[in-house]
């Protein structure tokens, strides 16, 4: 699972939250083998009936019931997803046999075996946790493929994966990223092609085709009215360069090297979490009161947890005002469930972005770097670290944490509501929703020093998703451009995006010829 260097901005051998959910994940998931193996009928290698197109389900999963933190969420039950799947494409696919079985990792050989003694024509792959590489063994068997997203569940695999494929014109695959079941039975329908004797490239043809029929056309791309106006370059390298970014991913504190001029620093978890400690208490109680007259809601969330999440923002605080520094990035779940963290920091997060300073999630120090460079730019406008999810039904692309700001305009302009709820993935501690303001104009961005490249797409907000599967806050944007190029790029660049509110393109663009960078557009 997730061992790929794309899923993060830094790859730093740190304990990212997600090798952690991996290796937490995929033992219980080893531990669960026998029940996700199997649960096919008719068996594999049974003669199929006549006339009839046998396509093989397999689903990508930890276990039928999900033990630990990842998306959608620990304690997910996927038994009846998979059995309204199974119900819903023999209705909708009446030509079609399908088969089912379940898949973890490694263990998707023991399937594939038993399938080579014919009957099967293809398969359909639902990749329903992130970064069980189920789907890629599959494709290996040069059958025609159909590679499902079952979102805020497995879209950063999917989206991953998707885009590796694409990169390597992999001709087996088809794809379907799409809320509405009835778009992945379309394109399911697509099988049928094979049973009359259709190459699996014909077969992955057909489903580009459907994929394209069925998404809505694009929308008006004009957005509300925005005074934006970005910096000149030469001001916002200027600002770049007084800006220091903490790093907190480890347990020694040591100077790093600078990234698009902005100093950086290791801070050690200890350091932290000392200063979380020596939080005055009145403050923490003080900070506390005001997020919970001005949150919209508080769900699930009891008032210690808001006072320890309190004295964690302060902490924070002091820790930045100790280095001189005006953004953070913590490897947050690696600190907390190592022990070394005891609060979330994601409200401290929510309230620094606020205030105009950097809180960054996951230690991710592209994406962190990207925020600060981007608030340099917009002159204080915070950046929203996400995990996007395409839903080609309504041709929208949601960015997803559990972390974001309220006032998106910078920290003088308006707030919009939010409300505090646990940490989606484990249920615990606090986090935010943001519901973020529709109507405008969004820019999309990673910023990577080492390719000396700024990654850019643009979207107009359009709503906010309140799914309790995966992230609290999930932004829904409309892509400007074609989104079938907005799948091609995760593989090389990972999962992340920073969204600003606001017209950066021109910006961006001014930026980086400044630094002798290329922009490169996804959509």
């Amino acid at each position: 699972m997730r061992t790929l260097r794309p899923v993060s901005g830094c790859f730093c051998g740190r304990v990212t939250r997600r090798r952690l959910l991996a290796s937490s994940c995929g033992a219980c998931a080893a531990a669960a083998l026998p029940r996700l193996v199997g649960a096919a009928a008719p068996a594999p290698g049974a003669t199929k009936p006549a006339g009839k197109t046998r396509v093989r389900i397999i689903y990508s999963l930890h276990a039928v019931k999900q033990p630990g933190p990842d998306w959608p969420n620990k304690g997910f039950d996927f038994g009846p997803v998979m059995k309204r799947i199974d119900a819903e494409l023999a209705r909708l696919c009446g030509d079609i046999e399908f088969v089912s079985s379940m898949a973890s990792g490694g263990d998707v050989g023991k399937v594939l075996a038993a399938d080579k003694a014919g009957g099967v024509d293809g398969y359909l792959v639902y990749q329903l946790n992130c970064w069980n590489r189920v789907v890629q063994p599959v494709v290996a068997t040069g059958k025609p493929v159909l590679y499902a997203d079952f979102q805020f569940g497995g879209s950063g695999g999917f989206l991953v994966y998707t885009a590796a494929f694409l990169r390597r014109k992999t001709p087996n695959v088809g794809f379907v990223a799409s809320s509405r079941l009835e778009d992945v039975a379309a394109a399911a329908r697509c099988f049928s092609l094979v049973g009359k004797g259709g190459s699996a490239a014909d077969f992955a043809a057909a489903v580009a085709r459907v994929r394209a029929e069925r998404a809505p056309k694009a929308g008006d791309p004009a957005g509300k009215d925005d005074a934006l106006k970005c910096l000149a370059p030469a001001e916002c390298l200027r600002r770049m360069k007084e800006s220091r970014l903490l790093i907190v991913s480890g347990n020694d504190s040591r100077p790093g090297s600078p990234i698009m001029g902005i100093a950086t620093e290791q801070v050690s978890y200890a350091e932290v979490n000392d200063a979380w400690k020596a939080a005055d208490k009145d403050e923490s109680r003080a900070v506390a009161d005001r997020w919970q007259k001005t949150a919209a809601a508080v769900v699930g969330v009891s008032r210690e947890t808001l006072e320890t999440s309190a004295a964690m923002y302060l902490g924070m605080k002091a820790v930045l005002k100790k280095h001189s520094a005006n953004g953070i990035t913590i490897n947050c779940l690696g600190g907390f469930y190592g022990r070394r963290i005891h609060a979330y920091p994601c409200l401290g997060f929510h309230e620094l972005n606020n205030e105009g300073m950097v809180g960054g999630c996951e230690a991710d120090v592209r994406s962190a770097t990207t925020m600060l460079a981007g608030a340099a730019l917009t002159g204080g406008r915070p950046g929203y670290i996400s995990d996007p999810v395409i839903d080609t039904a309504k041709r929208q692309i949601i960015y997803a944490h559990c972390v974001a700001s309220n006032k998106v305009f910078g920290p003088a302009g308006p707030a919009n509501p939010f409300q505090i709820l646990t940490h989606s993935e484990d249920r615990q501690g606090a986090s935010v929703r943001s519901i973020l303001p529709a109507g405008h104009i969004t820019t999309s961005m990673e910023m990577d020093a080492r390719r000396k490249e700024v990654l850019l797409h643009q979207a107009k907000s359009v709503g906010n998703d309140d799914d309790d599967r995966a992230c609290r806050t999930k932004l829904c944007g409309e892509p400007l451009g074609d989104i079938e190029k907005l799948f091609g790029f995760w593989d090389q660049w990972g999962w992340h995006r920073v969204t600003f509110y606001g017209d950066l393109k021109a910006g961006a663009a001014a930026l980086a010829e400044a630094m002798g960078w290329k922009v490169v557009e996804e959509a």
